[in-house]
């Protein structure tokens, strides 16, 4: 198992690092304080700039219009991007689209490609993925109430789903919904692509999340959909295959959102041992003089290197033996990373004080953006459950002296 990075890859992050750095933290006060889309014509103008140095689109296909990357060179990306909240948005690799860019190369036909995939992938235009319901527990995709009825050559869509991330303003909608209550629970549900000017899909409102709703990319909305009509042609792969692809979409997810975390822990890190080392508490005394910040320091830097071989490794197991063979290791990733960078934003505003609760550094942001971590792509809690049963079945009948 080699981790070593090309030169050429070397090269890519660098300039990836430089360019989050210069053109992208600057923008941070900004997007802080003003209305998100008065920020979009700046924003397009960084990914112009993006494009033009040939960066766009990193872990897509090249025939689309990507960089092409494997899963572990995105994971590195991924790493250099997230240290900004505006990175994955600007390079062309945020979710939900990445996720469904990769089923949509998955699974979809030539036309749906052509209709959907190539200007995704272009960052014309944005999509949203529409499992999450009210009434049901999101960690059991199996358990949906939303349904999809043919009729004649159509598609009959009624459900109310919510945190449908980045559902303002996007083109379309990957619909989970049930096509055939009667079958086996894996087998139940389809995926439906559904055009957001259809008539029935409803965007009831952008969900207040840690007292913000949020607008366009950066919100999560509650959809109602009622008699929603698409033709079958909108069918993502096979029906009844909806829990399969929504599988294969979640696995090479978590390898970004963990790297993207390592990303936001690098930044965090690096803010807390540079007021550590300037916050003066007594003359000639600053709070890196205090045992206590020594020790958060030692361990948050044990932690995130600990957790990002761990992402690196499962990214490597992915790409060389297959998904099959991680599903451990996803979902140990799963909930290591996202409660390391818990406990190092955490510490970071700890250190920052009364600074650390104000908009004045990115801290306070990734505190309230970033718990949700522990909830979404599977609750810290259901993972641990398969993670324990795992375990435990290699020991039934086992003998250990």
């Amino acid at each position: 198992m080699d981790f070593s990075i090309s030169e050429k890859m070397q090269t890519i992050l660098g300039m990836m690092k430089e360019f989050v750095e210069k053109e992208l933290i600057p923008l941070e006060p900004e997007f802080l304080t003003k209305d998100t889309r008065s920020l979009l014509p700046v924003i397009a103008e960084k990914q112009k700039m993006v494009k033009q140095m040939e960066l766009w689109a990193p872990n897509h296909p090249k025939e689309f219009g990507g960089m092409g990357l494997d899963l572990v060179e995105h994971g590195l990306v991924s790493e250099a991007l997230g240290g900004s909240m505006l990175g994955f948005l600007v390079f062309g690799c945020q979710a939900p689209d990445a996720g469904n860019i990769e089923i949509l190369h998955q699974y979809g036909t030539d036309e749906q490609k052509d209709a959907w995939l190539r200007p995704l992938v272009a960052g014309q235009i944005r999509s949203c993925f529409s499992m999450t319901e009210v009434d049901m527990p999101g960690s059991n995709p199996v358990m949906l109430e939303t349904t999809a009825v043919k009729d004649g050559d159509d598609y009959v869509i009624n459900g109310h789903k919510w945190y449908t991330s980045s559902a303002d303003g996007a083109k379309f909608a990957i619909v989970m919904a049930v096509t055939d209550p009667d079958a086996s629970p894996y087998m139940r549900a389809s995926m439906i692509i559904v055009p957001t000017d259809t008539p029935g899909f409803n965007h009831v409102r952008n969900i207040p999340v840690m007292g913000h709703a949020g607008e366009g990319y950066f919100s999560h909305a509650e959809i109602l959909y009622q008699s929603c009509r698409v033709p079958q042609k909108n069918l993502l792969g096979s029906e009844g295959h909806g829990f399969i692809i929504a599988q294969d979409r979640l696995g090479p997810g978590r390898i970004h959102h963990c790297m993207r975390w390592i990303g936001i822990c690098n930044r965090v890190f690096d803010l807390m041992c540079h007021r550590a080392m300037t916050r003066v508490i007594a003359p000639g005394k600053t709070l890196a003089s205090k045992q206590i910040i020594q020790s958060w320091i030692a361990e948050c830097a044990a932690e995130i290197r600990a957790a990002r071989l761990m992402v690196l490794h499962t990214a490597w197991t992915i790409e060389n033996l297959g998904i099959k063979e991680a599903r451990q290791d996803i979902s140990l990733i799963k909930f290591m990373v996202a409660n390391t960078m818990q406990k190092v934003i955490d510490r970071a505003l700890q250190v920052h004080g009364g600074l650390g609760m104000t908009d004045d550094t990115i801290i306070s942001f990734f505190y309230r953006h970033e718990r949700a971590a522990r909830i979404y792509d599977g609750a810290d809690e259901v993972h641990k459950v398969s993670v324990a049963r795992r375990i435990l079945k290699e020991y039934e009948g086992k003998t250990v002296k």
